[in-house]
């Protein structure tokens, strides 16, 4: 995973992203929270080339786990993780900017993953 010396909108600038969010199968604003961190994401000098969702339903562990993460070390489940894995390496990818907060460990997890760099959202709008 390449370094991250100068903050989460200084790695955007040029640089292809790719969009990610965890979101409860009840959330009807998913789209509407990527929008926002897209316009985010350009007014950083970020272009986006993808955007990926993982969706927490009922079928997997009822209602009452629809806001946790699938998993502690990369907040997604290993098969979504796998794929955006792919995408990432094969697209070039240089940032992945998650929705969700996320961990300095799952960053680290992720970016290994990824072979990008990775950041939460949060962190562009503070």
């Amino acid at each position: 995973m390449r370094g991250n010396q100068n903050g989460p909108t200084a790695v955007l600038a040029g640089a292809d992203v790719v969009l990610v969010g965890l979101f409860s199968a009840k959330d009807r604003e998913s789209g509407a929270k990527l929008d926002l961190l897209a316009a985010s994401v350009a007014a950083h000098g970020g272009r986006v080339v993808g955007r990926h969702v993982q969706r927490r339903g009922v079928s997997r562990g009822g209602a009452a786990k629809m806001t946790l993460p699938f998993s502690r070390r990369t907040l997604l489940s290993s098969g979504k993780a796998r794929e955006i894995a792919q995408v990432c390496r094969a697209a070039g990818v240089g940032v992945a900017v998650f929705v969700n907060p996320l961990s300095k460990h799952q960053q680290a997890v992720l970016g290994d993953m990824f072979g990008c760099i990775v950041v939460s959202g949060t962190e562009l709008f503070s």
